[in-house]
């Protein structure tokens, strides 16, 4: 490791080495050439795009395909390395091992922690990074059977990425169907008949009463009492966004850091963006914090501008994206299966658009294999209606 200073400034910090932190650098760098950047971050790797670890690399993709751009003058990459505290007088931060970095502008994007089983057991990938892409690769390359816990994003993803790679696939979640928060209900309940007919082993309504290690594997049994021998366990439970230094430094802390328009803090120098920002939407007219990569991209570049002098108000509407073996779709707004929704299928849960709604307001859109219609979706959720369900057929061409 390298030798550094006991305190060295900078006039950027930013704390975090993931997709938003790439994307704020580069924000700086378009309104500032030259002023020092560090980016300090707990990952042993430089930044890196998340997406693919769940679904391009399962694929075709390349692995060196991933690696973010952050080759730039001035910038220091200080990689493996936690931020233990803040001191928001002094205007530094501490890492584990003492060493002080001073700044004039602080980013935090701090992203979030998995959730874990409790109690927890050795070896069970809780997936989130390139090493637990590389542990469950390798993995694959010598065992079969394959145990995920969770039915959401991640869950749904690997365990289609799994099975698409032969392996063989059991996965079970407590709700009674895949993606049921998200999802409509007949949607999500086709989606366990479709994939059982990939060859998946789905069972819903299930929660882990035990998992244990052994020489062979994973022996894990449900509340129900079903018993499940496996090579290699994944669990996708979701994230606790890392909120601790923002919190020990008396930032505002609320389901995430709280920011205004410009992602300031309460503190006018430090800055939050990525998946542990609370921000306010205008077209949603609340407050949310998303975990997915449009949001990093367009939330670190425009924090990073906006600590470089150039601040703009953030008012984007992030979007997602998930493949599930051969289906796929992309989304905006906010999908919540107990909202109303309208179902506009070209063909029954294959290609259409789906809207939820709230108080005749379009609240979030669903492009199920449905491309090219991001825009027009934002657009149609700043609309103040208000919409009836009928209104909404063929608003967004499917196809």
């Amino acid at each position: 490791m390298p030798e550094y200073p006991q305190s060295k400034h900078f006039k950027y910090v930013i704390v975090g080495g993931g997709m938003t932190a790439a994307a704020a650098a580069s924000g700086i760098r378009k309104v500032d050439s030259e002023g020092p950047i560090c980016i300090i971050g707990d990952d042993p790797h430089p930044p890196y795009d998340r997406p693919p670890l769940s679904k391009g690399l399962w694929k075709d993709k390349k692995l060196e395909s991933i690696w973010r751009a952050i080759d730039m003058p001035g910038l220091e990459l200080r990689t493996g390395r936690r931020a233990h505290s803040l001191d928001t007088q002094k205007n530094c931060i501490v890492d584990q091992d003492g060493l002080e970095l001073t700044f004039d502008r602080l980013l935090l994007a701090t992203g979030g922690t998995p959730r874990r089983l409790k109690p927890d057991v050795e070896g069970i990938i809780y997936y989130r990074t390139l090493d637990d892409y590389q542990y469950l690769r390798s993995l694959t390359e010598k065992r079969d059977h394959f145990f995920i816990i969770g039915g959401g994003f991640i869950g749904s993803e690997i365990a289609a990425a799994l099975a698409m790679n032969g392996k063989r696939v059991t996965m079970a979640f407590p709700e009674d169907a895949i993606g049921a928060r998200v999802y409509p209900a007949d949607l999500a309940q086709f989606l366990n008949g479709f994939y059982r007919e990939k060859g998946v082993e789905v069972l819903p309504g299930e929660m882990i009463a035990s998992a244990a290690k052994t020489d062979k594997g994973y022996s894990l049994e449900t509340r129900s009492g079903k018993k499940i021998a496996a090579d290699g366990v994944v669990a996708g439970l979701g994230i606790v966004p890392n909120v601790e230094l923002a919190d020990k430094a008396n930032l505002e802390v609320d389901n995430g850091i709280v920011v205004n328009e410009f992602l300031r803090t309460r503190c006018p120098n430090i800055y939050a963006a990525g998946d542990a920002a609370n921000f306010y939407n205008q077209a949603l007219n609340r407050r949310m914090r998303v975990e997915h990569e449009d949001n990093a991209n367009t939330m670190g570049d425009a924090a990073g501008r906006a600590m470089a002098g150039n601040p703009q108000p953030y008012h984007h509407l992030p979007f997602f994206y998930s493949d599930l073996f051969d289906l796929g779709y992309e989304a905006v707004g906010e999908l919540d299966s107990q909202l109303e929704t309208f179902a506009d299928w070209k063909e029954p849960n294959r290609e259409g658009v789906i809207y939820y709604l709230r108080a005749g307001r379009v609240r979030g859109v669903l492009l199920w294999n449905v491309w090219g219609q991001v825009d027009k979706a934002r657009e149609l959720i700043a609309e103040p209606g208000p919409f009836r369900p009928e209104d909404l057929k063929g608003r967004l061409p499917a196809a």
